[in-house]
């Protein structure tokens, strides 16, 4: 399904030493970058314990059918852009890269259930939040709560309740 909207955004992430007997350094995102080039694996800054890197520009998609998502995360303090990181098996640049970006915070809880993927929020640049505000505007429809009417239930017994193997059959 094509996208209503979309925006190339550039994925910052973290590499940080760990005190971790089982692995010397972590992985995460800490931030996007609207319209940024595409440079993977360009070194932005580095540290003490830590590198940050472009790892690669991907497209924010928003959608018509998903604006109660991005209203949920627009009402959050802060807002955010939620990243998915996958390992990168191929041996070739940075160790993860991007996989997926999303302001909708439903279609991101789908990919923490595997365990799999490196999946945060990232605080939201104005330019975007201003965008995704415009687009739920644009497209927002509220769907009025309705209740579920309860139905009769369906005797398929004639009035008369099967007996179960627990109970007593009358004797007459």
């Amino acid at each position: 399904m094509p996208a209503d909207a979309a925006m190339p955004i550039s994925v910052v992430i973290e590499r940080r030493a760990s005190d971790n007997q089982w692995q010397d350094h972590v992985w995460r995102p800490i931030g996007v970058l609207p319209h940024a080039a595409l440079e993977p694996g360009k070194l932005l800054a580095s540290g003490e314990g830590f590198e940050h890197y472009q790892a690669g520009t991907l497209e924010l998609e928003l959608f018509r059918r998903e604006t109660e998502g991005y209203l949920t995360n627009l009402s959050q303090t802060p807002p955010v852009v939620f990243v998915v990181l996958r390992r990168n098996d191929s041996g070739e640049g940075l160790e993860y890269e991007p996989f997926l970006v999303t302001a909708c915070p439903y279609e991101a809880m789908g990919y923490t259930a595997g365990g799999d993927e490196i999946v945060e929020g990232v605080p939201m640049p104005p330019e975007i939040l201003a965008w995704v505000g415009e687009f739920v505007a644009q497209y927002h429809v509220d769907e009025p709560f309705l209740k579920r009417k309860n139905k009769k239930h369906r005797d398929d017994y004639g009035g008369k309740r099967p007996q179960t193997a627990h109970e007593e059959v009358p004797r007459e």
